[in-house]
């Protein structure tokens, strides 16, 4: 049964500079550069007959190219932190692409997402990291801005069941029209 997600790819340049980030905060786990990616819709662990029809379905998504950036970083998890993210400026073709990808993968009978859709990097999972030298870590480093990201195409990745933060299986690309 794979767990399946969309995402977009994280330029090589790109990873580099966030890899810059990484330590200098007890408790965390930071992922791979090369795990690097911007999840639109986390789909779950599915049959082999939802997977198909979900791969097909992607790929009626009809929507331009465009660029973001990843714009400042955070936590994830409040009082108890457990993840530290870059997080993605607005861009309304982001939106656009990943609310697309509900209505069509909702059309196939899977539920909706239950959270609201927060665009962004996962760089750390966090175990037992304070709340403080969580904020310690983000203040010295929010000046954090990427190059833009031309993104001329999303992909539907496969993950092991429990692993979290790779390895990761690139199951198909959708184009995005230039």
């Amino acid at each position: 049964m794979p767990r399946l997600f969309t995402a977009l790819e994280i330029p090589s340049e790109i990873a580099q500079s966030l890899s810059m980030l990484r330590g200098g905060l007890p408790g965390a786990r930071w992922i791979d550069p090369d795990y690097y990616h911007l999840t639109l819709r986390f789909i779950g662990d599915v049959d082999d007959v939802v997977a198909r029809e979900a791969a097909f379905i992607l790929g009626q998504v009809k929507r331009k190219a465009f660029e973001l950036r990843l714009e400042g970083l955070t936590s994830f998890g409040g009082r108890k932190p457990r993840a530290v993210v870059a997080t993605a400026a607005p861009a309304p073709s982001l939106i656009e692409t990943q609310a697309e990808q509900e209505r069509l993968l909702r059309r196939i009978g899977l539920e909706p997402e239950g959270r609201k859709y927060t665009p962004h990097v996962t760089l750390a999972r966090l175990r037992d990291s304070s709340s403080r030298d969580v904020a310690d870590y983000l203040s010295a480093r929010a000046h954090f801005r990427s190059l833009p990201i031309p993104v001329s195409h999303f992909v539907l990745f496969s993950a092991r069941a429990s692993t979290g933060g790779g390895p990761y299986v690139v199951e198909a690309t959708y184009p995005l029209a230039a």
